[in-house]
């Protein structure tokens, strides 16, 4: 069964049918980016990404979005052979490449790269990293803030750190790829992922946010990425005097919430109209997602603007 909205529809924008894409140290157009299908990141799912929103010229949360990128590589030894400004760098000249100013999405790639034999080993890799980044025009599709993103409980599960810890964004995503397909099957748009307690957690590819009386609640964040945007709208509530708890709540709760809102780099603060056909609150933007939504924009404004 297919669906219609997912919570990265982007409005068509020609430009993009003809892109330049950073390709390990240099820009080639879209048909021609290609990496080897010894790659670590094509063969095991090694390596970690990042997305990123342009405003005016500038990459919103850029330093916190390099804390989260350089952390992951340290923590699986990948050495990204690069500095932050390097990385940027790239970014930069991506984007020039393709006259993206604004209202752009990049997504930054490095893998462990290319590797001598088709196994598993690490060591293995023995030319440095593969870094690749996309930067397309795009902006989210109208009808995501007007109808909202229907959303299924799914069986998959966010798992414990010991298995693989949720808080890498990794290449490897197989495990958020089985919960859409399984809310796709439930005849929602995405599905609405539990921890390995049973307690709500986050989408399979987004942060996920319920108010609950004037309350803004979201997970522990022990089980989820711990999104720059989460976070964000964490600190946008507590400098403006509005409850917000990370705690460990169910499907009770989440079913007679007053509203619910994910959250994510490209689509900010998107509205979840029903959870398992049951709607939520009138089931569509309520006013403290609009809330947030503004102060999250004025935010924004003020990082950009903090870099000119």
């Amino acid at each position: 069964m297919t669906t219609e909205l997912s919570t990265h529809d982007a409005e068509y924008d020609a430009r993009n049918d003809d892109l330049k894409i950073w390709v390990d140290g240099a820009l080639v157009q879209k048909d021609d980016a290609k990496v080897s299908v010894y790659d670590s990141g094509f063969m095991l799912g090694d390596g970690m990404w990042e997305g990123l929103r342009l405003y005016d010229g500038c990459w919103a949360f850029f330093d916190e979005h390099m804390d989260r990128l350089f952390d992951s590589c340290k923590a699986v030894s990948l050495d990204i052979g690069k500095t932050r400004e390097e990385i940027r760098e790239i970014l930069d000249a991506t984007a020039a490449a393709n006259s993206a100013t604004t209202d752009a999405h990049a997504r930054l790639m490095i893998t462990r790269g290319r590797k001598a034999k088709p196994f598993q080993h690490p060591k293995l890799s023995r030319w440095g990293p593969t870094i690749v980044a996309i930067v397309e025009h795009s902006k989210p599709a109208e009808a995501l803030a007007a109808r909202g993103i229907r959303l299924a409980t799914v069986p998959q599960v966010r798992g414990l750190p010991t298995s693989q810890d949720a808080k890498f964004n990794s290449h490897s995503k197989l495990n958020c790829v089985i919960a859409c397909l399984q809310a796709e099957q439930a005849g929602a748009d995405e599905g609405l992922m539990l921890d390995p307690h049973g307690f709500v957690n986050t989408t399979n590819a987004c942060n996920f946010f319920i108010v609950r009386k004037g309350e803004v609640w979201t997970s522990t964040g022990d089980y989820c990425m711990n999104g720059v945007t989460r976070q964000k709208v964490i600190d946008l509530c507590r400098a403006n005097d509005i409850p917000v708890f990370e705690k460990n709540y169910s499907l009770y709760e989440a079913y007679g919430a007053d509203e619910a809102f994910l959250t994510g780099t490209f689509g900010a603060q998107t509205p979840v109209a029903e959870i398992d056909g049951k709607q939520i609150g009138e089931g569509k933007a309520g006013p403290m997602t609009l809330r947030i939504r503004a102060l999250y924009k004025e935010l924004v404004a003020r990082n950009v603007a903090a870099q000119t």
